[in-house]
């Protein structure tokens, strides 16, 4: 008895590790990831430092975003970019520019150029920060980034995506955290176009934010841009004019 007993012990020990060692499904951790990160209203001050081949340069900036489809971002610093403002509102972007007082649509190959010379282009302003809605996820494995026990994902592009900045990724996702540590970006055809890697983490208001992130644009020189958050105010009460074209000329 005591012999069946043991077995039947065994079995179930082999059976309850054999259950947690299998992965949870893709479609499922980039959920949590949109769960970590997503609310209705967001208003964030960040920098962004653009190291290029003549030096490096940090501009400051504060961003309003509403959902997926409405952000506001105005650049405060330094002199020379103050004032500059990006709307989106959908699928359409505009920025204003207080040397021209001129207000432009950003459409077409318009939305692959620089930032400010930055690594990140407008198509990756634009983007839909819900992973869930783009794209559809698999288990690759698991690895260690940053000393951090990582899923690895694949990402491919849902059906009716095929103009998407990148048709494919490749996420290092924290198990504990919900936040991507790491990422390498495609393009259809299967070539690597940007990076990006997070060097520090923080909590805030109950959430792990990545707050120092650098990305590089794997297909021109310099060492890339770093973006620091400075604060984040999530679920803000964010008044509706600030998502208008009235507000770029405010």
């Amino acid at each position: 008895m005591k012999k069946f007993t043991l077995v039947v012990c065994l079995l179930t020990a082999g059976l309850f590790l054999g259950l947690e060692a299998q992965a949870p499904d893709g479609d499922w951790i980039i959920q949590k990831m949109d769960e970590n990160f997503g609310s209705d209203n967001k208003i964030y001050v960040g920098t962004m430092t653009v190291h290029g081949r003549r030096g490096s340069r940090t501009i400051t900036s504060k961003s309003w975003l509403r959902g997926v489809d409405q952000s506001f971002t105005e650049f405060l610093s330094p002199p020379r970019e103050a004032g500059t403002k990006m709307l989106k509102l959908e699928d359409e972007l505009w920025t204003y520019s207080p040397s021209t007082d001129r207000i432009i649509r950003i459409s077409g190959h318009m939305l692959r150029q620089s930032v400010m010379g930055s690594d990140l282009s407008y198509e990756d302003m634009m983007e839909d920060p819900e992973l869930s809605n783009i794209y559809d996820a698999q288990v690759a494995g698991d690895e260690i980034m940053a000393e951090r026990d990582c899923w690895v994902l694949e990402l491919v592009a849902k059906e009716g995506n095929k103009d998407i900045a990148y048709h494919t990724r490749k996420v290092w996702v924290d198990k504990e955290r919900f936040i991507s540590l790491r990422e390498d970006r495609f393009a259809r055809s299967g070539k690597l176009l940007k990076t990006t890697e997070v060097l520090k983490v923080l909590q805030m208001e109950g959430r792990w934010i990545p707050s120092h992130i650098v990305f590089k644009d794997v297909l021109k020189g310099g060492k890339g841009t770093e973006m620091v958050i400075e604060s984040m105010d999530f679920d803000a009460d964010i008044p509706d004019y600030v998502f208008s074209k009235a507000s770029l000329r405010r």
